[in-house]
């Protein structure tokens, strides 16, 4: 079994069916990738661990999904040089909001890339983390080449198929 080069990381599983779409992305590009739950606030010292361990294990990016107040990918980014990817989950009734801020306002010098909310911002964290991945792997950047060449296919079948419904 190939070691996980991504860990997809969630403060809860009631967060796990917005994640699965990391893992999607992930499983587009070929790229073996972990899941785990641990909470900044529940658990901690689990996560300052977790963080601190996960380059020994061979990790290269992390992507964390959090909600609410969100400080997952805050709490990691401090113990870790890794890249860290936040996903702000639509928890509360805020709709994710609370969780966007939480996630994207950090103090300098413990930056942590955040995407959209919800499962786009889940995706688009996948393919960031191939994007990231690719800088050094040629292989992996010719797969994202064809991943973009794929969406710009799709937009121009789309606008074929709309002019043709119109004439």
């Amino acid at each position: 079994m190939n070691k996980p080069l991504v860990s997809i990381v969630m403060g809860s599983d009631s967060d796990l069916e917005i994640m699965r779409e990391a893992g999607k992305a992930l499983d587009e590009f070929g790229i073996h990738y972990e899941m785990d739950v641990t909470s900044a606030h529940r658990s901690p010292d689990r996560t300052a661990d977790y963080a601190r361990r996960a380059a020994g294990r061979g990790v290269r990016v992390i992507i964390a999904g959090a909600g609410g107040a969100a400080h997952l990918a805050g709490v990691i980014a401090a113990h870790t040089t890794l890249p860290v990817i936040g996903v702000p989950i639509p928890s509360t009734s805020l709709q994710g909001m609370d969780s966007l801020l939480a996630t994207v306002q950090m103090p300098a010098g413990i930056p942590v890339a955040t995407v959209a909310i919800g499962k786009p911002g889940a995706t688009n964290a996948g393919i960031l983390a191939a994007q990231i991945l690719g800088v050094a792997d040629a292989a992996m950047a010719k797969k994202l080449e064809t991943h973009k060449q794929k969406l710009a296919r799709s937009v121009e079948e789309t606008s074929k198929k709309l002019k043709a419904q119109k004439d």
